[in-house]
């Protein structure tokens, strides 16, 4: 099996090294193909469990691991795996499937190897970052928004991480209501300093909002450091911000401290151009909160991880259209 070098998203470098280790320790011989530009995979003589420290806690890293291990020979143990709610629900399907998992929902996951397995039904769950990207654009737009069933319980620390830019939403049974605010006002730390919001693996907050609670925060109340420890090129598009009228300081590829202008002095429409998926959402929304027409290029980045957002927006009062 062939596999290209990653790609798509502008973000810095993307390495798939937890795969590949991870894989080879279960017994698989991978190589680089200079011809092709991509790397390659065989099996030898099947797959074989053994334990394994991942040096980092990859969420696609683990599952493909953990798919692996399933039909794999004997038990494989996995130290350091990600636990997103999106890893266990791979863990109970699988399961569902007749597969022998255990530590679903932990860091150290056990599987024991199973000779095959069979059809079941499963439901997946909402996406986290849609739902959070939507209680952003309710703020920034001073808009009242319920989100439908939003899975609550597996969004972990995101509706806390919101309520620290002020936005008070509630949780309504498995929706989230976000009402309208004159203000929403970020809250310092308990010794009055300026506060920070950092992406961490789970049950840490997702690196996927940050681009989007960067953007609230634009216009909330207050100044708030947003540091972004994972990839060195995701904070360059607040370059297109700033144009906007945005008061941000970028300190290094990592951290920005963005100083917020409580709606009393709009962004600007601006001319932008998407290099990642979720810093195209963030400049929607930034668009959709602007005074004058906004244009954003290259929006496939966003239409990958937000399926007819145009139309979905557009329903509920927003004002958007493609153009070739």
């Amino acid at each position: 099996a062939y596999f290209a070098k990653p790609g798509g998203d502008k973000i810095g470098r993307r390495r798939v090294d937890t795969h590949i280790t991870g894989l080879s320790k279960l017994g698989a011989m991978i190589a680089y193909n200079e011809e092709r530009q991509a790397y390659y995979l065989v099996t030898v003589d099947g797959l074989k469990g053994c334990y394994m420290l991942l040096d980092e806690a990859s969420v696609t890293g683990t599952a493909n691991i953990i798919m692996a291990a399933t039909l794999a020979e004997g038990t494989t143990t996995i130290y350091n795996a990600a636990c997103e709610p999106y890893v266990q629900q791979l863990c109970k399907m699988l399961v569902g499937m007749g597969a022998s998992i255990e530590g679903i929902g932990s860091n150290l996951i056990r599987i024991n190897g199973v000779e095959r397995l069979s059809g079941a039904d499963h439901t997946i769950l909402p996406d986290m970052i849609e739902v959070g990207s939507f209680i952003g654009m309710a703020a920034i737009t001073n808009s009242e928004l319920t989100i439908k069933d939003v899975s609550y319980d597996n969004l972990g620390i995101i509706p806390d991480s919101f309520r620290r830019l002020g936005i008070n939403l509630e949780r309504r049974g498995d929706d989230i209501y976000i009402p309208a605010q004159e203000h929403y006002e970020i809250e310092t730390n308990l010794d009055g300093s300026i506060p920070t919001i950092a992406d961490a693996p789970w049950p840490g907050l997702t690196p996927d909002l940050l681009s989007v609670m960067l953007v609230t925060a634009t216009q909330c109340k207050g100044s708030v450091l947003i540091h972004q420890k994972m990839f060195e090129s995701r904070l360059f598009f607040v370059d297109r911000l700033i144009d906007m009228g945005a008061q941000i300081m970028l300190c290094d590829p990592h951290r920005a401290v963005v100083i917020g202008l409580d709606h009393k002095v709009p962004l600007r429409a601006n001319k932008m151009h998407s290099p990642d998926i979720r810093a195209g959402i963030a400049m929607l929304i930034a668009a959709m909160s602007a005074k004058g027409v906004s244009t954003i290029d290259n929006i496939d980045q966003i239409d990958r991880g937000y399926q007819d957002i145009d139309t979905r927006l557009n329903s509920i009062g927003a004002c958007i259209y493609r153009r070739d």
